[in-house]
């Protein structure tokens, strides 16, 4: 392909992704497919090459499109937010156009220093001080994963350089709660945790926050038993029903025992953007490392996560490596975020929050924020003015934990589950709208996650309408 042609398919398909934000409302929200429907369509052997952009442009529309989830329908309320701005899609389109090297500041300093201005940027958004200093990952599960390493460095004085955690001798626990994202568990075994050793902190029975007094018992009985204790993760906005552990309390246990605390606030750390509602986020200064995803209820397109370190030399420590082919020739002037994280090549992320932060404005998304939080308030106040409906978790920002219990179910926790799961399948079904059901004190509930970019309040009116319907 030359440039020219290029730059003809690019105005299509550029075209063709707008138009597809104009009538995004047309469409199902999850797709009509089931496995292997995708698949058939596509050949079995590989392509000869001889396809036009515009062929390619119809198959895009006729075979993949199709299968997608719209989550930017405003009728999508499953999962979390996973806003993808138009302006931080140009940021995107133009990260691959100029095609960095992302693996030192050589290979890029453009990329490097670009990401350095925004991560701070949006530091002094959130109202974070200036002792944090900041990186994006892909996602906060590498975040979660990055920090397992350096924890588990910290706690065993560095063994990786000697004879590793076997070496080191002694059992390194970690601690969560069952409100902690799932990644939690994952990244604390790839980080050579044993499964053993990976404490699940009770919480409370109403808010699932952790109880902070447990987490004490629990750390001193294994630091008497010859343990250290590694890392706390704490969850400010749980997935499931955005539970907000008690940090300062967090904070004060673990640093008695030396413990690194790694604070997810994968999807509720945009608020922190909201002056009003810092309170929530309270502690989060004394944390060892933070981390958040721009790409969920910001809107910056997918893959964009905030990490940020009070000690980042510690972290570089861990990670770095250093080949000859890599030497830099700047000595110790330039960041090298190869030593950050996990990948050597990165991509020019930055682009996309600068596009959004200097086109749309951080007020846009302050505006957007408080428009989902008033929705959210009002959405669960009219369940819980409907009769046999329940909101059965506190409402801390944008997510209403709901449960319908007919009376005519009685007190069968089975069948009130059972009947909850089969009618958000049914509306999810019906392409209408999307739900993501949880588990719940052993039985399934319905989340629903306001926030998509374009949701306005007539489309939780018309949830509500097809909830009654479903539910019966």
């Amino acid at each position: 392909m030359t440039p020219e042609e290029f730059r003809a398919a690019a105005h299509e398909l550029v075209d063709w992704i707008a138009d597809r934000r104009i009538d995004v409302e047309s469409r199902r929200v999850l797709p009509d497919v089931r496995p292997g429907d995708i698949v058939s369509q596509f050949p079995t052997s590989p392509p000869n090459g001889d396809s036009t952009a515009a062929e390619m442009l119809a198959d895009l529309e006729a075979v993949v499109a199709p299968g997608n989830t719209e989550v930017q329908h405003p009728m999508h309320f499953g999962w979390f937010p996973a806003n993808a701005s138009l302006s931080s899609i140009l940021g995107d389109i133009a990260s691959s156009g100029i095609s960095a090297l992302g693996i030192s500041w050589e290979s890029s300093p453009s990329l490097t220093e670009v990401e350095e201005v925004v991560v701070d940027w949006l530091r002094q958004l959130c109202g974070l001080s200036d002792q944090w200093s900041g990186v994006i990952q892909d996602t906060a599960s590498t975040a979660c994963l990055v920090a397992m390493f350096a924890a588990r460095e910290r706690a065993t004085d560095h063994a990786q350089i000697g004879a590793g955690t076997l070496g080191f001798g002694k059992r390194l626990h970690v601690y969560t709660t069952s409100e902690g994202h799932s990644s939690v568990r994952k990244a604390a075994l790839l980080a050579g945790y044993a499964a053993d050793d990976i404490r699940v902190i009770d919480v409370d029975p109403w808010t699932r926050d952790m109880i902070a007094s447990q987490l004490g018992a629990v750390m001193a009985a294994d630091t008497a038993a010859g343990g250290v204790p590694a890392i706390v993760v704490a969850s400010l906005g749980s997935t499931a029903v955005t539970a907000f552990d008690p940090l300062p309390d967090i904070v004060s246990i673990a640093g008695a025992h030396g413990a690194w605390v790694h604070v997810d606030a994968a999807m509720a750390g945009a608020a922190m953007m909201l002056p009003e509602r810092r309170d929530q986020f309270l502690g989060i200064e004394d944390a060892d490392s933070i981390s958040w995803n721009p790409h969920k209820w910001m809107g910056t397109i997918l893959d964009t996560s905030l990490m940020y370190l009070r000690d980042p030399d510690h972290l570089i420590r861990v990670m770095s490596t250093n080949p000859s082919y890599l030497r830099s020739t700047t000595g110790g002037e330039a960041t090298q975020y190869r030593d950050w994280g996990i990948p050597l090549g990165r991509r020019f992320r930055a682009l996309k929050l600068w596009y959004q932060l200097s086109i749309d404005g951080p007020e846009s998304v302050r505006v957007r924020l408080r428009r989902d939080l008033d929705n959210a308030t009002w959405f669960a106040s009219q369940i819980t003015a409907m009769e046999h409906w329940d909101v059965v978790a506190p409402v801390r920002l944008q997510t209403v934990c709901v449960r319908h219990a007919p009376p005519e179910l009685g007190c069968d926790s089975e069948a009130v589950s059972d009947h909850n799961l089969a009618w958000a399948r049914a509306i999810n079904e019906s392409g209408q709208a999307f739900m993501s059901p949880s588990r719940l004190d052993g039985g399934w509930i319905v989340r629903v996650s306001v926030g998509t970019e374009s949701t306005e309040r007539h489309h939780l009116e018309r949830l509500l309408e097809l909830m009654v319907e479903h539910a019966g």
